[in-house]
Order: C-alpha cells, then sequence, then structure tokens
C-alpha cells in the first residue's frame, strides 16, 4: 500500500488516522481497510492510547465509500468471491469500531456515503459538520445498503430509513444527527481544535463541551413518509409517491425510477428485515450475503459503467421495471448464503 493513503499519528493519548486519498474522495481499497483494522488491532492493548480519532484531510470528503471500480476490477478478473473480499473486511472494520475498547471519535466532515459510514457511523462519537453529506447510494449501482449502514436505516424513527435506503438520499448535519447517523454537529472550522483537545482530555468530555449549532433544512416530517413508505411493497410506494403533491415526493420517485428495480426489491425487504435482527454484527452478516448474491448478477457491472465509468447514467438494469422483478429471485437472494461468513465478532487476530 501506499504509506501516503493514510496518516498515522500517536500524539499524547491519541491515536490519529487519517485518510489521505482525496483524489479519489478516499475512497477505500483493500489495503487500506487492511492497514487501518492492523492499526486499530494494535492500539487496542496499547496503554498509550486512550482515544482514537477517525479523520480526512480532505474538505470534500471523509470517505466516499469503497472503491468501487477496483471492486469491478476484482469482479471481472477472479469472480464474485474476489470482489467481495472488500465488503468482508470492510464489515469486520465496521463491527471491530463499534464494539471497540476504548472511545472512537469519527469526523465525517464532507462527503461520507457507503463504506464510508462503516468507517464513521460506528464510531462511539460521530460528528458531523455543515459540510457534512451522508448517504447510502447503493441502489444506484444495483447493491443495498451495506456496511453497517443498514443497522443504522433500521433503528431510524419511523420509516425515514426505508426511505433513504431505497432513495439513496443525501442527508446534511441535522438530517444525520435525527436519522442517528451522528452525535453531535461541530462547525468545520473547529476540527483542528477538538482533535488538540483529544490528546489530553476524556473524548467524551471534549465531545460534551460542543456547542450547539444552527438547525440546517431537515427531512419532512416522520409521519408523512410513513403515509407514503407504510406499504407492502415497492410498487405501492412508487404509486404513492407518483400522486403524491409534495415536492420531497417527486424527487424520490425521480431517484427510485434510476436505481435498480431488483435491487428496490432486495433493498425494501433487506430493511424489514434488519429491524428484526437483534444487532450490528447480525446485520452484517446479512449485508454481506445480499451484496454476494448481487454481485453476481449482471446490474452491478452495468451501474458502475453507467454511473463511474462512461458516466452517461443510463444504465440497462435486468428487469428494467419493478413489476418484471422476479420476487422468488429476491426470496432466493435473501435466503442464500456467501461460500465464507464473517466470522463476528472480530476477534484480535488480525486477517
Amino acid at each position: 500500500m501506499d504509506p501516503e493513503l493514510i496518516h498515522i499519528r500517536h500524539t499524547g493519548g491519541l491515536g490519529r488516522i487519517t485518510l489521505n486519498r482525496p483524489g479519489a474522495l478516499n475512497a477505500l481499497n483493500i489495503d487500506m481497510i487492511t492497514h487501518i483494522t492492523a492499526r486499530l488491532q494494535a492500539w487496542r492493548h496499547d496503554p498509550a492510547i486512550t482515544t482514537v480519532l477517525l479523520d480526512s484531510t480532505s474538505p470534500r470528503a471523509f470517505c466516499a465509500g469503497g472503491d468501487i471500480r477496483a471492486i469491478l476490477h476484482r469482479l471481472e478478473t477472479d469472480g464474485p468471491m474476489a470482489a467481495a473480499e472488500p465488503f468482508c473486511r470492510t464489515y469486520r472494520l465496521a463491527s471491530l469500531l463499534a464494539g471497540y475498547p476504548k472511545p472512537v471519535v469519527s469526523f465525517m466532515d464532507g462527503i461520507a456515503m457507503g463504506g464510508g459510514i462503516g468507517l464513521g457511523g460506528h464510531a462511539r462519537y460521530r460528528i458531523v459538520t455543515e459540510r457534512s453529506c451522508l448517504a447510502m447510494p447503493e441502489t444506484g449501482i444495483a447493491l443495498t445498503p451495506d456496511a453497517g449502514g443498514s443497522y443504522l436505516l433500521s433503528r431510524a424513527p419511523g420509516l425515514s430509513g426505508l426511505r433513504l435506503a431505497l432513495t439513496g438520499g443525501y442527508m446534511n448535519a441535522t438530517a444525520a444527527l435525527d436519522a442517528g447517523f451522528a452525535d453531535r454537529q461541530a462547525h468545520s472550522g473547529m476540527l483542528d481544535t477538538l482533535a488538540d483537545a483529544l490528546i489530553h482530555q476524556p473524548a467524551g468530555r471534549v465531545v460534551d463541551s460542543l456547542p450547539p449549532c444552527p438547525a440546517l433544512p431537515s427531512a419532512p416530517d416522520i409521519a408523512d413518509i410513513a403515509a407514503v413508505y407504510d406499504a407492502p411493497d415497492v410498487p405501492q410506494i412508487m404509486r404513492r409517491l407518483h400522486t403524491h403533491p409534495a415536492e420531497w415526493a417527486q424527487a424520490d420517485l425521480m431517484a427510485l425510477n434510476r436505481a435498480s428495480p431488483f435491487s428496490l426489491y432486495v433493498t425494501f425487504a433487506a430493511y424489514h428485515a434488519a429491524r428484526r435482527l437483534p444487532d450490528l454484527d447480525s446485520v452484517l452478516e446479512q449485508e454481506f450475503h445480499l451484496i454476494y448474491h448481487l454481485l453476481r448478477r449482471p446490474d452491478f457491472a452495468e451501474g458502475v459503467r453507467a454511473r463511474l465509468i462512461d458516466k452517461d447514467n443510463a444504465p440497462r438494469w435486468t428487469p428494467d421495471n419493478p413489476a418484471a422483478v422476479s420476487t422468488r429471485e429476491v426470496t432466493d437472494c435473501m435466503q442464500g448464503r456467501a461460500p465464507v461468513s464473517l466470522d463476528l465478532p472480530l476477534c484480535d487476530t488480525v486477517t
């Protein structure tokens, strides 16, 4: 791995892991994930480290997710199990962070999406700023919210999480706080001061000292969302959105029309299943098996082509409309298993 992609520092009681791949919006490749995991494992038993900080050198992005182009290359070169390996490592890292015995603070300043939520969204203290833009946009490339994102979405108030899961909608700081993706908001200009304070003070005290920030525009009311999304299936949601007069509803419908129909069905089922699962590790296991199935379908490669490679934003989905989705295949996807398990919770051995 290029050592410049991640900066590691230890000052006072603070261990700091700083992403430094700004040209790729800090997208995580498999070497970066492995290196972060190894460092966290080493610090876990280091008495000199009392707090861990995860942040970025870029004001544009904390982490835009996994390196999707690299995953597609692994899929085309070595097959679905090789493509699933970065997901496996990301999910195990998310579990490690969620159960870490020392306080972990994440500065989710700028873009934090997909695997970026897996990195920053399961820390003990999650800080967002006026520049934050959080989302789980996986249905746009024919996947489903992952890296523990479906756990957070399934615990969001009402059915707001289902809406975000299906549409891939963006959250500003206020919306992220309301949805349970973040704990506190700070002004971006304060982050260096906060990092310095974490060197000498307990993380909880530093976070509790943050002054309140003005609220940003929030999401629609929970009851309004429920009136649309409390539905038996995706087609019914889309019919309700079609007749709904609100601007947000029409924007939601446009997002669903752009997404992979099969992924919408899987995401709907996965969200409701995640609500019944007891903990993050159980949801991560579900996500991994779903992702393995979705990587084997043609839609993933087509979604990456349309969104990231050719950028024509005109994917040719299979099938191309929700009415043609096979509910039996959705059931098979939900019940299927990848050849390996995540083996959570993560033990001390780095793999």
